[in-house]
């Protein structure tokens, strides 16, 4: 039987070398790429006859990450393998979170993506050395999820962005009012706000809170 995969990456020549990489390999077949995420929902929603998706992550329109999370939903049964240079732990825990089902870096050689692709396809989790020690270290260090848990879940408006950053140079409430052109009152409502979302109770841990999180 002939292992049906499709390549998402917003860069042609990146494609054609998985493609070939794969083409070693009488039982997989590419059964067509996409070159972001939202061009891959669009096929998928078309056609969602295969068995695993090699994703990339930065892509622009809807990145793999978001893609991700979105077919996991939509398409259960097909398994995703991360494809990508980004080997940070932030992408690794985002990209497990959405419902990747492994994880490997674009310089793995043919022999290792293919065994990496049935290895997935037999319920494991294919994952490159490297890889697989941060996924050890990021479950032995909750702490480090619950940080990168915390950054991922605080949503600030751009108005509430503005206010921080004019907050964390110090300013008082009326010279803030004045930039921005709002009232004095409209501020200490935005801050009220950012408190609350912060999770914090003055003025420096809010702007500690939002530059450990890069919202400033």
């Amino acid at each position: 039987m002939v292992t049906k995969i499709v390549v998402v990456d917003d860069n042609t020549f990146l494609i054609r070398t998985v493609e070939e990489k794969l083409s070693f390999f009488d039982d997989v077949s590419v059964k067509f790429s996409a070159m972001n995420g939202k061009d891959l929902i669009e096929k998928l929603d078309a056609d969602h006859n295969l068995d695993l998706i090699l994703m990339d992550i930065e892509m622009p329109k809807l990145n793999g990450i978001k893609a991700t999370e979105i077919i996991k939903q939509k398409y259960p049964q097909i398994k995703i393998i991360m494809l990508t240079v980004f080997d940070d732990d932030e992408n690794i825990f985002n990209a497990i979170k959405a419902g990747a089902d492994g994880y490997l870096l674009k310089e793995v050689n043919p022999k290792d993506l293919y065994n990496g692709i049935n290895e997935t396809l037999e319920g494991g989790a294919a994952m490159t050395p490297s890889i697989a020690m941060k996924t050890l270290k990021l479950l032995r260090n909750p702490l480090a999820i619950k940080s990168m848990d915390e950054q991922e879940s605080i949503k600030l408006t751009p108005r509430e962005i503005d206010v921080l950053e004019q907050l964390s140079k110090g300013l008082s409430y009326s010279l803030i009012a004045e930039n921005l052109f709002l009232s004095v009152g409209t501020i200490r409502k935005h801050i009220e706000n950012i408190y609350k979302k912060l999770q914090v109770h003055n003025k420096l841990e809010a702007v500690q809170k939002a530059r450990k999180n890069n919202l400033i």
